[in-house]
C-alpha cells in the first residue's frame, strides 16, 4: 500500500480501471455578489448529497468530498498578515493548496523544490500557511493517509500580465514541480499533490465524507471566507480505492460518471503532444509535457486536458465542446455551421465519451455539460434574487416555490452556463452558434 492509500496493480485490480460515480452541485450568485452565504449553501448542498458518496467498512472514512470557490482574499490577507507577510491586490498573487508528505525530510524537500521552481520561473515566493485542520471525526484509514496540508502564496512578476497569462505561468510552475518530485526517491513522494494553484480559485478537499468537510477545514466556517460561486462534490469511487488526491473538485471540473473511451483518449494525446505548438505558451509548452498525469483517475485526466485547451487560448465552453461533443453527424435539424464546427474539431480530438455529467468553472463562469447519452442527469433552478443552484438531483436546497423563476434539467449534449461577469445565464444555442460562426 502506498502512502496515498492506493495499492499497486495486482490480481484483478488495475488502477487503469478506476472510475467515479458521484454527486455534485454548485451554487452561484448571478450578480457576482460575494458572500459567505454562498459557501454555506454549497456545504448544505454537499451534505444533502452524502448518499451519493461512499465509504468503506469504516463509516467515518469517505471516498472523498471537496469544495472549490473563488480565492477568498479577505480571509487569506488577514491570516497571512499574522504570519508576517502581506498579500498584494487580488489578481496579483496566486494561492496553491498543496498536499505534502508526512515524512518531515520529504516534506521539506518538496517545499524546496516548489520554491526553487517559482523563483526559476521569475515569480515571487510570498510565503506559506499551514492550513488549520481538525481530523477528530476521520476514520483510521483516512488519518493514516492524511498528508500535511499547506497553502503557498506566489506573487506575480510585473512583466506577466494579470489574468490568463499569469494562470499559464502558474500551470508551468505546477507541472515542473510535479515532474521534479516524481523523479525523486523521496519516501511518500506520492503524497505530494497540488490540489489547485491559481489567482482565481482555491480547492478544499480530502478523503472525507460530505459532512466531514466543514469540520475538517475550519476555514470553511469562517464568515470572512466569501465567494460568488462554489462547487461541491461527494465521491463514489466505482472500481477504485479512495485517496486524498482523487477527491473532487479538480482544478477545473467535478465529474459524475465515467469516461469509457479513456485509454484511446490518453493514447491519442500521447501520440500527438510532440507536435503541440502554442503562440501563447511559446517555449514554456515543452515544460508542461506530458499533458496527462497517468496516476490520476479518469476525471483527473479529463481535467488535465481541459486545463491545457483552456490555457492555450480557447474559451472554457469551446474546450468543453471539443471534449464532449453532442451527436451531430446525423442530426437533421442541426445547422450546417454547427456541424462543420464539430467535424473540424473531430479531426483534432476524439470525444471523451461515456455516461458523464461534468461541472466546470474558471472562477468567473461556471456551468455543466451532459454527455450525449444523458445517463447522469442534472437539475437546476434560478431564484428571483439571482441565486442559481445545480446538482445531480433536485431538492438539495430548501427554496420556497414562490422564489423560483425557472427550473429544469440538463439535456443530452447540452451546456448550461452561468457567466457572473455578464450577470446572466448564457443559452446553449448562443454558446454553440457563436463558436460555430467564429
Amino acid at each position: 500500500m502506498s502512502h496515498s492509500g492506493l495499492p499497486p496493480r495486482q490480481g484483478l485490480y488495475d488502477p487503469a480501471a478506476e472510475h467515479d460515480a458521484c454527486g455534485f452541485g454548485f451554487v452561484v450568485d448571478l450578480h457576482a455578489r460575494r458572500s459567505h452565504d454562498i459557501v454555506r449553501k454549497a456545504l448544505h448542498v454537499l451534505s444533502n448529497l452524502e448518499h451519493r458518496g461512499a465509504t468503506g467498512f469504516e463509516k467515518n472514512t469517505g471516498d472523498g468530498a471537496g469544495l472549490l470557490l473563488q480565492v477568498p482574499h479577505g480571509l487569506l490577507a488577514a491570516r497571512c498578515r499574522t504570519l508576517g507577510f502581506d498579500l498584494p491586490a487580488p489578481g496579483d498573487y496566486a494561492v496553491g493548496a498543496i498536499f505534502l508528505p508526512q515524512d518531515p525530510a520529504s516534506r521539506q524537500a518538496c517545499v524546496r523544490a516548489l520554491e526553487t521552481v517559482v523563483r526559476a520561473e521569475g515569480q515571487t515566493l510570498l510565503g506559506w500557511r499551514e492550513v488549520p485542520v481538525d481530523n477528530a471525526t476521520l476514520g483510521a484509514t483516512a488519518r493514516a493517509a492524511q498528508p500535511a496540508i499547506r497553502q503557498v502564496f506566489v506573487g506575480r512578476a510585473p512583466e506577466i500580465p494579470a489574468g490568463d497569462a499569469f494562470e499559464r505561468k502558474l500551470y508551468v510552475i505546477r507541472r515542473l514541480v510535479e515532474k521534479t518530485v516524481a523523479r525523486t526517491a523521496l519516501p511518500g513522494r506520492d503524497q505530494f499533490y497540488v490540489a489547485s494553484l491559481s489567482a482565481r480559485t482555491l480547492v478544499y478537499k480530502g478523503m472525507l465524507n460530505a459532512d466531514q468537510l466543514r469540520e475538517f477545514y475550519p476555514d470553511l466556517r469562517d464568515e470572512a471566507l466569501t465567494s460568488t460561486l462554489a462547487m461541491v462534490h461527494s465521491r463514489f469511487s466505482t472500481n477504485t480505492f479512495p485517496s486524498w488526491s482523487r477527491a473532487h473538485p479538480y482544478r477545473y471540473i467535478s465529474h459524475n460518471g465515467e469516461i469509457n473511451t479513456l485509454r484511446g483518449n490518453v493514447n491519442w494525446v500521447k501520440a500527438r503532444q510532440r507536435m503541440f505548438a502554442s503562440r501563447l505558451f511559446g517555449d514554456d509548452l515543452r515544460k508542461v509535457l506530458p499533458v496527462i498525469d497517468l496516476e490520476g483517475s479518469d476525471s483527473a485526466m479529463f481535467d488535465n486536458m481541459l486545463e491545457l485547451l483552456t490555457l492555450a487560448g480557447r474559451s472554457l465552453p469551446h474546450a468543453v465542446m471539443m471534449m464532449v461533443p453532442e451527436p451531430w453527424s446525423r442530426h437533421e435539424s442541426m445547422s450546417a455551421a454547427r456541424k462543420a464546427f464539430y467535424e473540424f474539431h473531430g479531426c483534432l480530438m476524439e470525444p471523451w465519451d461515456g455516461p458523464a455529467s461534468i461541472v466546470f468553472t474558471d472562477g468567473t463562469r461556471i456551468g455543466a455539460i451532459l454527455d450525449r447519452n444523458g445517463l447522469r442527469p442534472s437539475r437546476y433552478l434560478v431564484t428571483r434574487d439571482g441565486l442559481v443552484v445545480m446538482a445531480s438531483e433536485t431538492g438539495v436546497l430548501d427554496i420556497p416555490a414562490d422564489r423560483i423563476v425557472e427550473k429544469g434539467r440538463l439535456r443530452p449534449g447540452r451546456i448550461f452556463l452561468v457567466d457572473t461577469a455578464e450577470g446572466r445565464i448564457v443559452s446553449d444555442d448562443e454558446i454553440k452558434d457563436t463558436l460555430a460562426a467564429s
